[in-house]
This record gives C-alpha cells, structure tokens and sequence, in this order.
C-alpha cells in the first residue's frame, strides 16, 4: 500500500475515536514527508532537533511539528521559531529553556510530560512523584511562553496485550491524576500520547489522544 492508502486507512480507523495521527517522520527524505502531507497529514513527529530543523523550510507552513525524542537543553535553540509541541518534557530545566528561547521568539510552545510506564530501563520519562515535584514548583507559573498540554509515554515493546494495556491504562491514570489536581481549570491539558505502530488500536481503545505511528505508514527501514 502506499504511504496516502496507510494515512487514510488509519485516519479511517480513528475516526469516531478521541484520538488524532500523528505522523512519525524521522529519518525519512522530505519527498516522503511531502507524499504524507498530501495524503493530509498535518502532524509530524520528529526525534532529532537537526533534523527537524533542516526539514522544517521544505514544507508548507500549517505543519504541526511535534519533538518525540528526548531533547537537549542546548537544542532548543534550534525549534523554538517553528515547533508546536515538545512532547518530551521530562525536567523543570528543559521546560526554562523552551520558555526562554519560547519568549525570544514570542511564541508560546506546547510540552507533554513524558512518564516511564514501560518495563525497559531503556525507556526514559518521569514518574508521578517527579512530575508533580515539577508541577508544584513555585517556579512553573512563571514560565509564560511554554504550556503543558498533556502526557506522553512509550509502552513496552512487546506483543503481550495484557500488559500493553496495563502500561496504557498507568498513563491514562496519570493524566486523570494530574488534570484533577493541577489542571481542573486548564482546557488546553488535554492530550494522551500513547501508541505507536505496533500497538497503536490498543492505545486507542485506553483512551489515547494522540498515536505516533511510522512504520505502518512508510514501511519499515531496512
């Protein structure tokens, strides 16, 4: 199937659902990211600021990019003129840089906090002690030009169902947690990043606002 065929297939099978394509386009050529935006693919997910940055002028300005890898302070420089939301947030550090450079540019950037619910130390992401050491910092209401607008989390990779929605359910209860807690009045904290590929229809029926899905619309990369 082509890259429109998968896009529109998947956009039909979310359709009815809470949740929205997110398309993963990282280390694929720009001529792919264009195929997806004409299949109408707005959202793209990147994991390399450069990257990111060099693609970024090659397309059409209503791109929503989103950061999904892990991001270094130093790196924000680069995509805060441009990126929408930084889906990666997992420091009070990282949210004053984005703020910093945010305002710099007087833009305001979105950031999802990123929650470690999988069985791998490899994964990275806060737990729910971390994020509301973060969230409970005097300093957060100060920073202006950066708004969390949600969670994130990557599951185990694994077939084992059962456990792919323990680890989802874990992150739908985080963000009920945090939006009862510190964003009862906040409409915009509304996104539940979860599923990927493998597993995106799982993620989806545990509530996910937002899939992050590459493989299964580019093919895989040998």
């Amino acid at each position: 199937m082509s890259i429109a065929d998968n896009i529109h297939r998947i956009n039909a099978e979310l359709a009815g659902t809470a949740a929205r394509l997110c398309v993963v386009t990282k280390t694929h050529p720009v001529e792919l990211l264009q195929e997806a935006y004409a299949a109408g693919a707005r959202c793209f997910g990147e994991n390399r600021p450069q990257e990111m940055a060099a693609k970024h002028p090659q397309l059409p300005p209503d791109v929503e990019w989103h950061l999904i890898g892990q991001l270094q302070t130093n790196k924000v420089k680069l995509l805060a003129p441009f990126v929408h939301t930084i889906q990666s947030i997992d420091s009070l550090k990282l949210l004053r840089e984005i703020d910093k450079h945010a305002a710099a540019n007087n833009r305001v950037i979105n950031g999802l906090l990123q929650f470690h619910i999988a069985q791998e130390e490899t994964k990275s992401g806060l737990s729910l002690a971390e994020a509301e050491e973060i969230l409970t910092s005097p300093e957060l209401p100060q920073l202006t030009h950066v708004r969390l607008t949600g969670v994130m989390g990557v599951a185990t990779f694994t077939h084992d169902e059962n456990q792919l929605r323990q680890e989802f359910q874990t992150l739908h209860s985080y963000f009920d947690h945090l939006k009862a807690t510190y964003f009862a009045e906040s409409p915009a904290f509304a996104d539940i990043s979860m599923g990927m590929s493998g597993d995106y229809k799982l993620a989806v029926a545990e509530g996910s606002t937002l899939v992050r899905v590459g493989s299964a619309i580019f093919g895989s990369r040998g």
